[in-house]
């Protein structure tokens, strides 16, 4: 069995299980906290199923506050668990609650992690395996743009899986400058025409003149 095959089978276990509770509580089962649990786990069964297949679901700024919201939750039944002498259905539902629930905000946090493909438009994705190829003939991309109203330098390296830019925006006193990494060549495209005033035909264009021969 594949890895992927896998996720799809957790997503399918974990789409049973939600179905379960809310079969449970149609026939009169669990607490009032189930109401909510349920609701954060139909949230979190969308985002997983986007995780597994590598598809976006709502927007990747989403997701790592929603992981944090589900530990917050977990540390409330937790609380309820020790302190508030739950019958024994009660405990039933808290105890597998909270075991589910873990491994969901682990796989919800990384599923918001920008620096992945599956948050990149198409336009992105061109963008970054045009910067690739580029920094597969240059060891250093550089293009400097001073016109107002926005001047900026990008500099650009790859370091064995990553790639390093180096940004300095602005001019005198206001000039700023900071270093950023990314794992996917994508999101550097993305960080390059959100963040400064250039854009990847810029360097597209000036290297690729620099190697047709005179």
């Amino acid at each position: 069995m594949n890895l992927q095959r896998a996720y799809i089978l957790l997503a399918i276990f974990y789409t049973g299980l939600l179905a379960l509770g809310i079969l449970a509580m149609i026939l009169g089962g669990g607490p009032p906290l189930a109401l909510f649990q349920l609701a954060l786990g139909c949230v979190a069964i969308a985002g997983l199923w986007g995780y597994f297949l590598g598809r976006p679901v709502m927007n990747c700024r989403t997701w790592r506050p929603f992981a944090g919201l589900l530990v917050v939750s977990m540390l409330a039944q937790l609380w309820l668990v020790v302190s508030a002498s739950p019958s024994s259905g009660e405990l039933t539902w808290l105890l597998a609650s909270l075991v589910f629930t873990a491994p969901s905000a682990v796989l919800l946090f990384h599923y918001g992690q920008r620096d992945q493909d599956l948050w990149a438009t198409p336009d992105e994705r061109q963008g970054g395996q045009a910067l690739a190829a580029l920094l597969e003939q240059q060891q250093e991309l550089e293009v400097d743009r001073q016109q107002a109203p926005r001047p900026a330098s990008v500099r650009i390296t790859r370091e064995g899986d990553h790639y390093r830019a180096r940004v300095m925006r602005g001019q005198g006193e206001a000039a700023e400058q900071f270093v950023r990494r990314f794992q996917r060549p994508a999101t550097l495209a993305f960080f390059i025409e959100r963040f400064t005033c250039l854009e990847i035909g810029d360097f597209v264009a000036k290297y690729r003149n620099e190697d047709e021969p005179a």
